[in-house]
């Protein structure tokens, strides 16, 4: 664990800690680390969480299957994404969602009980956990807006500026990459690949977005 304290500290549930109280913050809320292979499920649909969790290492994604058996992308994971903290709040909750390795994973478990419980070494920084926490909560709310708004866009075209203009807005930029190629985006966006190809060279054509492969750039 000693050599994820650096990378703990910059992600937002360790935001305002200082590494060097890290590694007993841990010990206090009985942290543990575990090891996923590519395509194993970290978390199973249907499931009950009692532990929230950071990726330390490694690419996810949380997935869900409808009813003719497509795959529907929710969100799309890498290091220092959090997963289950929704659900970890709400154990009696049966998750909606699978959560699936894409390759080697490796991640961190905090018990939700031991992170709200009074904390008997009265650590300086445990309440401030908890409150990044709470903030983190907050943040998944306003992300599954966003999602969902995406995908009840009424046109294709709409989805896929939707999209482009968020990770433009997360990468500061009107030049990015975005994290997936066009199967994956295909199925992120719940549309057909030949679909999303036509309609992205014809977004190109009007001068909505000049792209190659994966490198995107909003022109308006």
């Amino acid at each position: 664990m000693k050599e994820h304290i650096e990378d703990l500290a910059q992600t937002k549930l360790f935001f305002g800690i200082e590494p060097y109280e890290i590694a007993g913050l841990l010990t206090c809320v009985h942290a543990r680390s575990a090891q996923y292979s590519k395509e194993e499920m970290i978390i199973q649909e249907g499931s009950h969480i009692s532990d929230f969790g950071i990726i330390l290492s490694g690419h996810g994604r949380s997935v869900k299957w409808d009813a003719s058996d497509k795959l529907i992308i929710i969100t799309l994971l890498e290091k220092g994404s959090e997963i289950g903290v929704l659900l970890a709040a709400n154990p009696e909750q049966e998750s909606p969602v699978s959560v699936q390795a894409q390759d080697e994973v490796s991640v961190l478990f905090i018990p939700y009980d031991a992170l709200i419980a009074r904390c008997d070494k009265t650590c300086p920084k445990h309440e401030m956990l908890l409150r990044n926490y709470i903030g983190i909560v907050a943040e998944k709310g306003l992300v599954l807006h966003e999602r969902i708004s995406c995908l009840l866009k009424p046109t294709l075209r709409e989805k896929v500026m939707t999209y482009l203009i968020r990770v433009s807005r997360e990468q500061r930029s009107q030049t990015f990459s975005i994290p997936l190629n066009r199967n994956a985006m295909s199925e992120y966006l719940n549309i057909e690949r030949s679909a999303l190809s036509r309609e992205l060279s014809n977004m190109k054509r009007d001068g909505l977005i000049d792209y190659h492969r994966n490198s995107f750039k909003l022109l308006v």
